[in-house]
């Protein structure tokens, strides 16, 4: 009567290491080179998009009932609802609060009126050689 054999023996165990070795040390190679070519990648921001960006985000932001504007000069504004809109030239960005929204910003200015007794605020918007300048009316 023979004996079942169970378990792997040391040679199947050997190959094991051996194709776990060689996945893995694929694997790091691809992602070497990718990781590689992601940081060599030249990223262009369109302007429009991130002039979109922000008028998406601002858009929102003056469109709440009732918002009230508590400070605003050239490079920030600040809503009664602590959200604070800054431009930083020194990274070329605008935040939202301390997120950064938007990229290779040339200039962006903030401006406060009132048309027809409501409040206007005037953003001055230039990326990429393209100038808007926007009004938003307060609800």
């Amino acid at each position: 009567m023979m004996k079942s054999q169970k378990g792997i023996t040391l040679i199947s165990l050997t190959i094991y290491v051996i194709v776990m070795i060689a996945v893995v040390g694929i694997i790091a190679v691809v992602t070497g080179v990718f990781m590689k070519s992601l940081k060599d990648a030249d990223f262009y921001n369109d302007p429009i998009a991130e002039y979109t960006a922000f008028n998406s985000y601002f858009s929102e932001e003056v469109n709440h009932p009732g918002i009230k504007i508590l400070e605003c000069k050239d490079d920030y504004i600040v809503f009664d609802n602590n959200v604070q809109y800054s431009f930083i030239a020194e990274n070329k960005g605008i935040y939202r609060n301390k997120v950064k929204i938007c990229w290779d910003i040339d200039s962006c200015t903030f401006s406060q009126g009132i048309e027809n007794g409501k409040t206007v605020v005037t953003v001055h918007f230039v990326a990429g050689g393209q100038d808007r300048t926007t009004k938003y009316t307060l609800k």
